[in-house]
């Protein structure tokens, strides 16, 4: 299985009593994030399922990697994909998904890093995942505890943003 890991773009600062989940992209983050999912495409990305957190950044991103990418389907949301989630339940999700040959999330950090060196067998491993970087990592069986094999990982600057 493939699986696609995004980090979504930059955010608005949060307003004065408004909770962190309602953070929208700003315009920067939406550009980069659309940009980054265009090296993808051109790299054949075909996502068969894309799963976000439910925070509103997020899935802004997830909906802008959908129209890239082509995905016909909807964006489905999970709460397990929010910033301090479990790498352990996001692998028990990925599972649930098992017909599935290419999998897209759409989360945030600190998760996102966390998740990538879980996904590799290798939970001490250090990811950087800037803003709006999208990483691939492929595993070749949902059983047991992940050893996946990271393909890629593409990031705003290489598209000159």
């Amino acid at each position: 299985m493939e699986i696609y890991l995004f980090r979504h773009g930059m955010a608005e600062n949060a307003a004065a009593g408004e909770p962190d989940s309602s953070r929208k992209l700003t315009d920067e983050g939406k550009e980069k994030t659309a940009a980054v999912a265009k090296m993808a495409r051109a790299a054949n990305v075909q996502p068969s399922a894309i799963i976000s957190s439910p925070y509103v950044r997020a899935l802004e991103t997830a909906r802008v990697a959908a129209r890239e990418l082509g995905f016909e389907g909807k964006v489905i949301t999970a709460p397990e994909l929010v910033p301090h989630g479990s790498p352990e339940n996001v692998w028990n999700v990925i599972r649930e998904r098992r017909d599935d040959d290419s999998i897209l999330l759409a989360g945030h950090e600190p998760l996102m890093s966390g998740l990538a060196a879980y996904l590799l067998g290798s939970p001490a491993l250090r990811v950087e995942m800037k803003k709006s970087a999208l990483v691939r990592i492929d595993v070749d069986s949902l059983r047991g505890a992940p050893q996946g094999v990271l393909r890629w990982m593409l990031i705003p600057k290489l598209a000159n943003c």
